[in-house]
């Protein structure tokens, strides 16, 4: 068999852990929903983390191989179906009615794993980012989704997420087509930050409108500042100096009051490149009590673990290229690879708590590899705590490198030339009377 008798207690280890209210497999109120068919809620969510965790080359291998350890999991039940027709809309009606609640309930469980990694610095961090995934390239597909890139692009989707940098996990996750816009998932997520959160932006999120939503709900924010952006100066307002003050006011935006930030100039080592580089931040925490320079240069550095987060999940996972051939089969697909890896980083960030250790240390790639091995080996792993100790030596090399780890240059890699520095100039006489008469309405 290609799943052995120890899937049961690798999923019992889930089930129990991190499954609302599911102190036993088969019993809990979100897949609890008795059903005459052959697949029920529980069965159908755990054949798509197994289908999510396995490395078969096409999506049959994966239903087939999955389905055997679900087989053995639900050994007293009736066998699920062998169509992968009926598991897919089986995983649709399940995806469309606890979708969010199970998200929400993951969200809970970040946060008790987390322990005192919650909190980095007095703050919340968070960093957001998108990126965009590869589908088969149907009919359907591409009416669905469209083309998203350049000329001869296939259908794609866009994932943006907000990264937890205490944990190095997802914390909440938006999809649609290509052409969506990161700004508006983002919106959408918003009201899953907790309090005293602080949200870290690259660049790409530059914008009058959405950073003054973002200060309007009360949500802190930390934000590369590139050359298309615009700072007025001595705007003649009455604020507190903390540090350098400066004015986001677009000429069209001249009916709404000018958004007050605060200037942070750095020196960093850019993680691509590894060449210093200039840069400017902004971010609407004017007491530098609260947040200093040191520390907002800290938290952007630590920006680039979603770059790395995407990488683990694309190449790592294999979920580059997403499987499914028709719209609601692919969406469905990348959500449950969503789950299936913060479930693969919860249990592995939960064992190396236990171990003294830092959740930054965590090896996806060798987390990955003890689940699959205790699914397919033949070791007696009847107990919990011998999974738990394999996840535990799941961690990043300790040796020194005496090379780059980069790979060497090929001809379709990325050279994104940096933002550049934001335009800095005194505002006018007649914009600091705008400015004064257009705030003191507002």
């Amino acid at each position: 068999m290609y799943y052995t008798q120890t899937t049961r207690n690798v999923c019992a280890y889930i089930s129990a852990r991190f499954i609302p209210g599911h102190e036993k497999i088969s019993y809990g109120p979100l897949f609890s929903e008795r059903t005459n068919g052959r697949w029920s809620g529980l069965r159908t969510g755990f054949q798509s983390l197994l289908m999510s965790y396995d490395d078969a080359a096409t999506l049959q291998d994966r239903f087939a191989h999955a389905r055997e350890g679900v087989v053995e999991m639900f050994f007293h039940q009736r066998r699920p179906g062998r169509s992968y027709q009926g598991f897919v809309k089986a995983r649709r009606r399940l995806t469309a009615a606890h979708g969010k609640t199970l998200q929400r309930h993951l969200q809970e469980q970040h946060q008790k794993v987390a322990g005192s990694f919650w909190r980095v610095g007095g703050w919340i961090p968070f960093a957001a980012d998108g990126s965009r995934f590869e589908m088969p390239r149907t009919e359907a597909n591409e009416t669905a989704f469209g083309c998203a890139g350049r000329d001869k692009t296939g259908p794609q989707l866009l994932l943006t997420v907000l990264y937890h940098m205490g944990t190095g996990l997802p914390w909440a996750w938006q999809c649609g087509p290509g052409t969506d816009a990161e700004r508006n998932h983002l919106r959408e997520m918003l009201e899953t930050l907790p309090e005293k959160a602080l949200l870290v932006l690259d660049a790409g999120f530059t914008g009058y409108e959405l950073l003054c939503e973002l200060d309007r709900c009360g949500i802190r924010f930390l934000i590369r500042a590139g050359a298309n952006m615009t700072f007025l100066r001595n705007l003649g307002l009455e604020v507190k100096p903390q540090g350098e003050v400066v004015w986001l006011w677009p000429v069209k935006h001249r009916r709404q009051p000018p958004l007050c930030l605060r200037l942070i100039r750095r020196q960093v080592t850019s993680p691509e490149t590894g060449q210093v580089e200039s840069m400017c931040l902004v971010t609407n925490v004017r007491n530098r009590q609260e947040l200093s320079d040191e520390q907002a240069g800290f938290f952007y550095q630590g920006r680039w673990g979603v770059e790395v987060f995407f990488r683990s999940f694309k190449r790592t996972m294999e979920h580059h290229k997403l499987r499914s051939r028709a719209p609601r089969q692919v969406q469905d697909e990348l959500y449950w690879a969503m789950v299936a890896y913060l479930l693969l980083g919860l249990m592995s960030v939960e064992a190396l708590r236990e171990a003294n250790q830092e959740p930054s240390q965590l090896s996806v790639a060798g987390a990955l590899r003890t689940v699959r091995k205790a699914l397919r080996t033949r070791e007696p792993w009847r107990r919990r705590k011998g999974f738990t100790v394999w996840l535990r030596v799941a961690v990043k090399d300790s040796y020194p490198r005496h090379g780059p780890k980069q790979a060497r240059d090929w001809p379709h890699k990325k050279h994104e030339s940096p933002p550049g520095l934001p335009k800095i100039r005194m505002a006018t006489l007649k914009e600091k009377a705008c400015a004064k008469r257009v705030y003191h309405v507002a």
